[in-house]
């Protein structure tokens, strides 16, 4: 009995790596990365327009943190109910119906003399609406880039987000200095308008992923159908459990402002240090994502994947030191490369799930991010009130290792066994 090898070039087209110039090449894609990005530029300014007009109006460091959390709370608890739409609906409909609510509720938000309760509950719908939008965009960039310009159009977006995080919250004081924070709301309203124009523009109609015939399942059967094929089955819940592992090393940003003010030496100011401290990560994040996207093999990423997930974690450990800044900038940035494993989870994971079934499965994992990340830098803040900064950032890092090295172990359990599998079942020559 012989084996059916795969013919070499078959093998060749599947470790070919796609460019980022055919990736942008591709209308639909392009018109998803400017909607995308437009979109995140405007709400980087408005976050911090909403944390200064907040604090204008209450004078309250409770009041103003408040408000923030509620950017996590919706996405925690609307997000594997809501995403569901993605599946349930046509995903650009859905896209364009949340960019037009959305800038309805901005514009209301940047009225001036909206009572404080009421901006409160405008935040908490603009934030909820953000489930389905990113299932449905999520869901929808499999049908638009095929095979590896999948991976180079996510590490491209990603690292465009990135950039834009880092330009949002740099610019985003300066501008509200100028304009005030009620013309930089009035500004976010415009980007989701104009995100819904290149929507319209660029993408093109589809069908409701489910089919137009027969009765549509509840909102709560596809939520428990959702939850049963990502942690039913052993692949999807190692790399749910991959991405989920953020939570851990995103929890030393939580704690920049307090950690700038024990780096303080006289010679830069706190608010410098934050700054530096915030962007070390997203610049590894950057510098990862185009080195393992664009000279890594897609058989490498998967292989590499682990190792990634531990060197997310294991820098963090040396905080526990008492380094000096620029020892600590080093470390989270390469703690920011390690983050790029995301995109090998990211795309095994959508070869994995049904197409049908996407919407809901990303907003599950979604919410689980928005979780990890929300509690994670909680009780990050808790302990480092005790502790202080230094120890919490390791022992994250500990932890995090720890949990990395597991689920790798696990994952390249699972890999040998489904290449045995595929082995096997291979019909004879």
């Amino acid at each position: 009995m012989r084996t059916r090898r795969l013919p070499g070039r078959h093998r060749r087209d599947l470790e070919r790596q796609a460019t980022y110039g055919e990736v942008i090449a591709i209308r639909e894609f392009r018109a998803l990365w400017y909607g995308q990005s437009l979109s995140l530029l405007g709400d980087q300014l408005a976050q911090v327009a909403l944390a200064v007009l907040v604090y204008d109006r209450t004078g309250s460091a409770l009041a103003t943190a408040s408000v923030y959390a509620l950017t996590y709370l919706p996405s925690i608890l609307g997000g594997p109910l809501l995403a569901g739409l993605a599946d349930r609906f046509a995903r650009r409909g859905v896209m364009l119906v949340c960019d037009l609510v959305r800038a309805a509720l901005v514009a209301v938000m940047a009225l001036p003399g909206v009572p404080f309760p009421v901006l409160c509950a405008l935040v908490f719908f603009v934030v909820l609406l953000s489930a389905p939008f990113s299932a449905a965009r999520a869901a929808l960039l499999p049908e638009i880039l095929e095979g590896d310009r999948y991976v180079a159009g996510s590490a491209l977006q990603n690292m465009t987000n990135q950039a834009v995080q880092m330009l949002g919250f740099a610019a985003g004081g300066a501008m509200i200095a100028t304009m005030g924070p009620y013309r930089a709301l009035a500004l976010d309203a415009a980007t989701f308008l104009a995100s819904a124009l290149i929507l319209v523009i660029g993408v093109r109609r589809r069908p409701a992923a489910s089919g137009g015939d027969g009765a549509k399942p509840s909102m709560w059967a596809m939520t428990r159908a959702g939850a049963r094929l990502v942690f039913g089955d052993r692949k999807l819940r190692t790399l749910v459990l991959f991405a989920w592992l953020c939570g851990f090393y995103i929890l030393p940003e939580g704690l920049a402002a307090p950690y700038a003010a024990k780096l303080y030496t006289g010679t830069l100011p706190v608010p410098v240090i934050t700054g530096l401290l915030m962007a070390a990560m997203p610049m590894g994040t950057v510098l990862g994502a185009f080195v393992f996207s664009r000279f890594v093999s897609p058989s490498g990423r998967l292989r590499m994947m682990g190792w990634l997930a531990m060197l997310s974690c294991l820098p963090l450990i040396v905080t526990a030191m008492r380094p000096p800044l620029a020892v600590v900038l080093v470390a989270w940035v390469v703690s920011g490369i390690g983050g790029a494993y995301q995109l090998a989870a990211n795309a095994a994971f959508v070869q994995r799930v049904p197409a049908e079934r996407r919407g809901q499965a990303f907003g599950l994992v979604h919410a689980g991010l928005m979780a990890a990340q929300g509690i994670g830098i909680l009780a990050g803040g808790l302990a480092a009130e005790r502790l202080g900064p230094e120890p919490v950032v390791a022992l994250a890092g500990v932890m995090g290792v720890t949990c990395a090295a597991v689920l790798a172990m696990i994952w390249t359990e699972s890999r040998e066994e489904g290449t045995a599998a595929r082995g096997g079942a291979q019909a004879p020559a």
